[in-house]
């Protein structure tokens, strides 16, 4: 499944563009303050970490469920332009994942994701920790 054919992502409209996903400022996201809502936010991230695991191991895709195990975040600045979702994975981390997957059939791995408005500012930054099994 793509990522932005999820339900929720649809409805909030997360746009993919060369495995980035984006949220563009509108109503429909916004809090009370008229910035983009925290949970908007985190929506985009843990949409972003999961693209990433998938762009990882694309020969899993349909073998496994991956599960959202943890998620840690941190607001910046408020949110006040579209913003983009930029992620990563440390090497060893990968490397210990593939270890634990191939004894185990099942393994977790920390994605970090960091939110951008178009203007290069921080907006958050968040660790998911997701757990992988195979079905």
């Amino acid at each position: 499944m793509k990522a932005t054919d999820i339900p929720f992502v649809k409805h909030i409209e997360i746009k993919e563009q060369n495995n980035e996903l984006s949220l563009d400022f509108k109503n429909d996201v916004l809090n009370h303050i008229e910035t983009i809502h925290a949970g908007a936010q985190f929506a985009l991230a843990e949409t972003q970490s999961g693209l990433h695991l998938k762009s990882l191991f694309p020969e899993l895709e349909g073998k496994v469920i991956p599960v959202l195990r943890d998620a840690q975040i941190k607001y910046k600045k408020p949110a006040k332009e579209k913003i983009i979702a930029f992620s990563s994975t440390d090497e060893e981390a990968v490397i210990i994942f593939k270890s634990q997957f191939e004894k185990k059939g099942r393994g977790s791995l920390q994605i970090e994701v960091k939110i951008k408005d178009i203007n290069d500012v921080l907006t958050c930054q968040a660790t998911f920790t997701w757990f992988v099994q195979v079905l």
